[in-house]
């Protein structure tokens, strides 16, 4: 089977890039894969590819930025997804080049925009498979509304999370379009894994607000006035550095909070740790929080929608807390930081518990997605999917008509604004 993924920009640095090189590696070892990556801006990925994976930019921003093609915009990509100003006539020429020409027996979009793209442009031999990496109630009702007119003509749409899943098909009303749940997966880890005995708390991700490092550092005080011997090590960047920088000289906690800048691989840096944290008031899936578990440490994460929930067994393999709740968060940590004991037996919990987002498991299931996906496609059929109750269908229509209406008055309120400008 040949698989081809499209990236919105396979040369940079975030989640969706790094779950889909995992997933294209792990399924390199059995099929014919490639990554088309819609832009590009440097020679090489931030990232390292696997030699068995082809990677194919289709606009090189170095060269092409000023093409009066780029300058107008898109007539496919939805308006209202965030990337939008990105696209334009000449990512549409490209991406429907490519697709036209394509060999693949499975195209596997990567955000909203790129999903409509294969809904819409993609040729009827190819199966099509629309991947979401954040949750449909994220997206703003003008974006739902262009989904539910385009995704009809997908084979699959995976979430990241059951509760997501759940919520596409409760909301979108898809019929004949199998919506499935496939975690991200986190490569088998290669260093040894983390003992527990070091005084350290890592954390990781985009330095930016939805991800609550403020509160974090906050919490941490507590646990640096119980135990200054501890840190916290907090890795990435983002616009919220200086901030952060800020806050922790307030609080005089330069000695046990540092913001560490970003490191690739973050293997070595959270096997050097014993606790990991996270305090999204957001979270999609929880890429971290997996990569954490997968060395060995247990993880202290808000209980925010939706996937910590889905990743941490509270208690057990580490601690939920209410979004934005600076104390409970401090009692988490402080409560892990002083029992040695339960930390090891929650770190060999996490340890165990994560491996159900081993390549493995992940990719065996993705394999059946897309082998399903191809079968039917090529049968002329739609691949078996979970139909909805009366009851659904009638509520799915008043979830779209309710996004129908909201979209039209924000269209309302944009021109009326623009007239009076």
């Amino acid at each position: 089977m040949k698989i081809s993924f499209l990236l919105h920009n396979a040369y940079g640095i975030g989640g969706t890039i790094t779950t889909t090189f995992n997933l294209a590696q792990a399924l390199a070892a059995r099929h014919e894969v490639e990554i088309v990556s819609v832009l590009r801006h440097r020679e090489e990925p931030n990232l390292t590819l696997d030699p068995r994976v082809a990677l194919r930019p289709l606009v090189d921003l170095r060269r092409e930025a000023d093409d009066p093609r780029h300058r107008r915009p898109s007539r496919v990509f939805p308006r209202a997804e965030y990337r939008y100003r990105q696209y334009s006539e000449l990512t549409d020429l490209r991406i429907g080049e490519h697709l036209a020409g394509t060999d693949a027996d499975a195209a596997v979009g990567t955000r909203p925009g790129l999903n409509v793209h294969l809904a819409l442009q993609a040729p009827r031999r190819v199966a099509r498979i629309g991947q979401e990496h954040l949750t449909l109630d994220n997206h703003p009702p003008r974006l739902r509304h262009a989904l539910r007119r385009a995704y009809g003509r997908l084979d699959t749409v995976t979430t990241v999370t059951e509760a997501d899943a759940a919520a596409y098909r409760r909301k979108m009303r898809l019929p004949g379009v199998r919506v499935e749940a496939l975690p991200n997966s986190v490569p088998d880890p290669v260093l040894p894994t983390a003992d527990g005995t070091a005084k350290v708390v890592v954390a990781a991700g985009r330095l930016v607000p939805v991800k609550r490092y403020d509160l974090l550092v906050e919490a941490f005080a507590v646990v640096a006035a119980a135990r200054p011997d501890w840190q916290l090590r907090i890795y990435g960047k983002g616009e919220e550095h200086d901030r952060l920088r800020r806050l922790i000289t307030d609080l005089r906690l330069w000695n046990n909070v540092f913001l560490m800048g970003p490191a690739t691989p973050m293997e070595a840096e959270w096997v050097k740790g014993s606790i990991g944290v996270a305090a999204s008031s957001f979270e999609p899936f929880g890429m971290t929080i997996v990569e954490a578990m997968r060395c060995g440490l247990p993880v202290v994460s808000t209980d925010c929608p939706h996937g910590p929930r889905e990743i941490i067994e509270d208690g057990v393999d580490g601690r939920l807390v209410p979004v934005g709740d600076r104390a409970a968060l401090g009692a988490a940590l402080l409560e892990l930081v002083q029992d040695d004991e339960r930390r090891g037996r929650s770190g060999r919990a996490a340890l165990a518990n994560a491996r159900r987002f081993a390549p493995g498991p992940v990719v065996e299931q993705a394999e059946r997605l897309l082998a399903d996906a191809v079968a039917a496609r090529r049968s002329g059929r739609r691949a078996a999917v979970r139909r909805a109750s009366v009851r659904g269908a009638f509520a799915g229509r008043g979830f779209a008509a309710r996004d129908a209406a909201l979209s039209v008055a924000g269209t309302v309120r944009r021109r009326m604004r623009g007239a009076s400008s």
